[in-house]
């Protein structure tokens, strides 16, 4: 899937539609592998996605847009556990009624949970978690306690790098492809053979095949 559908259309002698098609079921059956709840040490932040949006309104693109929050872009939470996975998914806004719910869902109750200092995150504590902040408004990315979102914003960094080569999508796909670089970020540690052979089981799995 790291190459485009043209190209796997071309070196394959297979229409693009049915490759099209193809990756699309592939990036479905990644929407439903979501990683167990995380414990431990956590990093949670928002990102925004939109910069290259294919066919965006002419309306929209004579405005412009503004960077960070208070942004028209699309927001998208995450949350990373220390050395180990990532789970990222859509969302409507960056509200405390929002974002907590889910960390509450992916996270279980005592962990550590690392954020910046974004007024969404005020609260957690309360929650049953050990609430740990960075400052970035002081330019501070991590403490002598090694509380940090380093690997958070590394992974929203990889993301924007890959929706970029693809040199834009349309917004109502941006689900899919969150979803196929969440899986791929899980599972780069895994060789390229046993990557498709997991891949090959979601699909079986998610939809009956051969049973």
């Amino acid at each position: 899937m790291g190459q485009s559908s043209s190209r796997i259309a071309t070196e394959a002698g297979i229409d693009r539609k049915k490759v099209l098609k193809a990756l699309t079921l592939v990036r479905q059956v990644m929407t439903h592998d979501i990683p167990q709840v995380f414990e431990g040490i956590v990093e949670v932040d928002e990102t925004y996605m939109g910069g290259t949006w294919r066919n965006k309104r002419k309306s929209v693109r004579a405005s412009g847009t503004k960077r960070g929050r208070g942004t028209s872009k699309q927001a998208v939470f995450g949350i990373l556990c220390r050395g180990g996975q990532v789970w990222a998914e859509v969302v409507p806004n960056v509200e405390a009624n929002t974002l907590q719910p889910l960390i509450r869902k992916q996270v279980a109750e005592g962990s550590i949970v690392c954020s910046d200092t974004f007024k969404s995150y005020t609260g957690i504590a309360a929650k049953g978690y050990v609430h740990r902040m960075v400052r970035h408004e002081r330019q501070e990315y991590s403490d002598s306690r090694g509380n940090h979102i380093n690997g958070l914003e590394g992974f929203w960094g990889y993301l924007k790098r890959m929706l970029a080569a693809k040199g834009g999508i349309r917004q109502e796909r941006l689900p899919l492809y969150l979803a196929e670089y969440v899986w791929r970020y899980n599972h780069r540690t895994l060789e390229i053979g046993d990557q498709i052979s997991c891949v090959l089981s979601l699909i079986q799995n998610r939809y009956k095949l051969g049973g």
